[in-house]
């Protein structure tokens, strides 16, 4: 998911007009992301609904450090949430929806063993999580996220199928879509995989391609069989027959979320992957790196499990910043 929009001017919220011209572009429209780069749901509610309650929040870009203000009132058009535990956010979801703002759940749940996810809730409580946002919000306002996919003795191809088919079976009728993508091995995801690996005492491998085209057929053929599509993210060369491209940030499914609430909301938002392959549309994301304490150990976001932990101590509820630019 790309940058978003122009910055805001810091300290004040959008009007109309500064909606439409920023820095000399057209801005139409603005959806905001909480949070990739972060679990904001399960561990920063509280931050977020203050920050949602003044009607912004400030945020340090994480490669120029530049800092931006993000109004999350007046000019937004809708939320995308990201989250392995949305319980601590239920309350933050019907504030979201009172003030008219429609919102998606990004519901990432994978059921791995703890040696590869050591502080994610039981994968049942999830699914009843799932399950509750969808019965008060409506089925489209959640997406289920099975990714990224890692292969390894703990968890082989033939137990992806077989344990994706039955997560599958207990989402049938709540979800109407399944999000996949296979885990990048970035270097620092080989180093805290391979430290888990050893402390475990399991191995682990990046599949060939022709395995993952293999396992994403069979799992796209299990979505079908429950009601839902099957989306690949960000990797088109794994979009098999019954499957097509994520987007998980998406303007059109926002809009069927505020139809389903009884309002015509257009989002204009215009379509802005931030790699090859992605087709999510703009957004702007309030989130930072390395402050997810979840411990999964192929994670992109996250290069050192103790510093996220710490970063999370050290988090001020009270701030502009879910981290200021001066955090450790």
């Amino acid at each position: 998911m790309g940058l978003g929009p122009p910055t805001l001017v810091a300290g004040k919220s959008p009007t109309r007009d500064s909606r439409r011209r920023c820095g000399g572009g057209i801005l139409a429209t603005m959806i905001v992301s909480a949070s990739y780069r972060t679990d904001i749901p399960a561990f920063y509610a509280t931050w977020f609904l203050k920050r949602f309650r003044a009607g912004y929040a400030k945020v340090v870009n994480p490669y120029g450090r530049q800092v931006h203000t993000v109004a999350l009132r007046a000019g937004v058009d809708g939320f995308v949430f990201w989250t392995r535990n949305v319980g601590p956010f239920l309350g933050a979801l019907a504030e979201v929806r009172r003030a008219g703002l429609p919102f998606v759940v990004q519901y990432t749940v994978t059921g791995y063993p703890r040696a590869l996810e050591s502080s994610v809730i039981e994968a049942e409580r999830s699914l009843d999580l799932m399950a509750e946002v969808a019965a008060a919000h409506g089925r489209r306002a959640v997406v289920w996220r099975y990714d990224p996919i890692m292969v390894s003795s703990l968890t082989p191809a033939s137990w992806h199928e077989d344990n994706f088919s039955r997560l599958a079976g207990r989402l049938e009728g709540v979800v109407d879509e399944v999000v996949i993508s296979f885990a990048n091995i970035y270097r620092k995801t080989q180093r805290n995989v391979a430290a888990a690996a050893r402390a475990h005492h399991f191995d682990w491998c990046d599949p060939p391609a022709e395995d993952k085209t293999t396992l994403a057929t069979r799992l796209a053929v299990a979505a079908a069989a429950c009601g839902m599509a099957l989306t690949v993210c960000s990797q088109p060369e794994y979009t098999v027959a019954g499957s097509e491209g994520a987007r998980c940030v998406d303007a059109r499914r926002l809009e069927a979320v505020a139809a389903g609430w009884g309002t015509l909301r257009p989002v204009r938002a215009r379509p802005k992957g931030n790699r090859p392959g992605c087709f999510c549309f703009e957004s702007r994301d309030i989130g930072d790196y390395d402050t997810c304490p979840h411990g999964c150990t192929y994670c992109y976001a996250v290069n050192s499990r103790t510093l996220a932990k710490r970063r999370f101590h050290l988090h001020d509820p009270e701030g502009e910043f879910l981290f200021p630019p001066a955090s450790p």
